[in-house]
């Protein structure tokens, strides 16, 4: 499936694979299979998408976290380094040094792939793996920018530090890497979108692994989300929601409350019934045993605030559960898959699914573009569409809302409190503040919450257990996570703190 990496990268370079300095230095820069047919091609693109977790460093740092006291598991050192918003250069599975690792060598892949996609002629029986490699090479390199430079603002990304983007195989033991700035790196993503879009296919015997259309799709519309080209992200999402009644594609948590915990997570994180998954990966992770214990996760406050009632009054329909202890509450998103490496011995790898990208994020993402473009019952329209499908005993009749409403229910918005680099429209700001409300819940543990943070600017506030507060300020260069210290240590310019 996912975890596997053709044998083709040994090479990458010494500060993408920290954990393999000595293997990478016994072999040939260039020692690699000769990749010759559409099928080899192919089976090279399985690697390249990052097969590691965010969401054990990002949702710690977000105002999703919160400390369930001295009582709870402190044992996993990530989650509170994270919350504290602190430099961590632990290698180990889970951690951003992880990430940055896995994401270059999926980019290597990806390059690999379209080298060797040039070396065989091009033409359109290649067509689609071309696509699929050009939209692998964007992904990995926007993740890595999103995560480790600070957010994108039009006015500093030239000044801005970048992450580097490489567009050629590893064939060289230590490549000269620069950061560049955020403007370019943003352009390069962007030529690689729009160079690869037209060329997706839907050809895959697993699609929920690949860049199908609508996953392709779903992925651009977040990268214009980011830049703030709205009509593209109106026009990107729509295709990733086709499919006629734009709710069948949506993901139905009515549903799922009706069922037991292990069938919840089974349903949510299914890669053939639930149609809202566009794309997911199955990676290295432990994240299933820190969610619910570690001590700076979902607390009862922030549960209530979550989980509560929404923006119609009524309740929202997700289940929550609790695990080890009626404090550790965690919901029904995550499920190890354990791969025993030596069953005597009982030694193993944990595998965690995640949801890269979804309808149900694309069609939030075209209603905040609808609001931004002053199209507000388009952008009501939407969130009662999101809204009728996770709102217990939701009745359209008395439930639905119009912009009006909404406007009514959120009052007069602090202009403030959300400073992206663009000014939202003051008639626009209670439906964009509904959808950030409704954002932070229905992708709550997904990571994305630390997104949606970092590009409106959000200030966040911690407390410990005995009240004491640490704030992460606006424009606070610790939102920018720490470039690995191998990196540096092969002059990857660190991030200013």
């Amino acid at each position: 499936m996912k975890n596997m990496k053709f044998n083709i990268i040994k090479a990458v370079v010494v500060f993408l694979i920290v954990s393999s300095c000595n293997d990478i230095l016994d072999e040939t820069p260039d020692n690699r299979t000769t990749i010759d047919s559409v099928e080899k091609i192919a089976e090279l693109l399985v690697g390249a998408y990052p097969e590691a977790g965010y969401v054990s460093f990002l949702e710690p740092m977000s105002d999703n976290a919160g400390d369930k006291g001295t009582s709870a598991t402190s044992e996993f050192r990530i989650n509170e380094e994270m919350y504290f918003w602190r430099d961590l250069d632990d290698t180990d599975i889970d951690t951003p040094t992880n990430y940055w690792n896995d994401a270059y060598a999926a980019i290597a892949q990806a390059n690999q792939a379209l080298l060797s996609i040039e070396e065989l002629g091009g033409g359109s029986e290649l067509n689609a793996l071309k696509g699929e490699a050009l939209l692998c090479r964007a992904y990995a390199h926007f993740m890595l920018v999103t995560i480790f430079s600070k957010a994108y603002n039009t006015t500093t990304a030239r000044t801005d530090l970048g992450i580097p983007y490489v567009t050629e195989p590893e064939t060289v033991l230590l490549g000269d890497y620069q950061r560049g700035n955020v403007a370019d790196v943003y352009a390069s993503i962007q030529k690689d979108i729009e160079a690869g879009l037209p060329l997706i296919t839907d050809n895959y015997d697993v699609p929920a692994f690949h860049f199908t259309k609508k996953a392709a799709n779903a992925f651009a519309s977040r990268f214009y989300l980011v830049i703030g080209d709205w009509q593209k992200v109106i026009t990107t999402s729509t295709a990733a929601l086709a499919g006629g009644n734009e709710a069948n594609e949506l993901r139905n948590m009515l549903l799922a409350t009706t069922l037991t915990f292990q069938d919840q997570v089974a349903l949510y994180m299914s890669s053939t019934v639930q149609p809202a998954n566009l794309l997911l990966v199955s990676g290295n992770s432990r994240y299933n045993r820190i969610e619910g214990v570690a001590r700076y996760q979902l607390t009862s406050n922030i549960s209530n605030e979550l989980f509560g009632s929404n923006i119609t009054g009524k309740g929202w329909s997700y289940d929550i559960f609790t695990r080890g202890g009626s404090s550790n509450r965690l919901t029904p998103k995550y499920q190890e898959y354990f791969r025993f490496t030596n069953q005597a011995a009982g030694i193993g790898i944990p595998f965690v699914t995640y949801v890269l990208l979804s309808t149900d994020e694309a069609l939030l993402n075209r209603a905040e573009a609808h609001a931004m473009l002053g199209q507000l019952d388009e952008a009501a329209a939407d969130i009662n569409t999101s809204l009728s499908l996770k709102t217990s005993g939701y009745d359209p009749a008395t439930d639905e809302l119009s912009a009006a409403d909404i406007a009514t229910i959120y009052g007069v918005v602090d202009p403030t409190l959300y400073t992206p680099f663009y000014a939202i429209p003051s008639e626009a700001l209670p439906i964009v503040s509904a959808i950030l409300d409704m954002r932070r819940t229905i992708f709550y543990n997904e990571g994305l919450r630390w997104f949606d943070i970092k590009r409106h600017d959000i200030a966040v506030e911690h407390l410990d257990f005995f009240g004491n507060s640490s704030l992460l300020p606006k424009s606070d260069d610790r939102r920018a996570i720490q470039i690995p210290e191998a990196a540096q240590s092969f002059g990857i310019q660190k991030n200013p703190r």
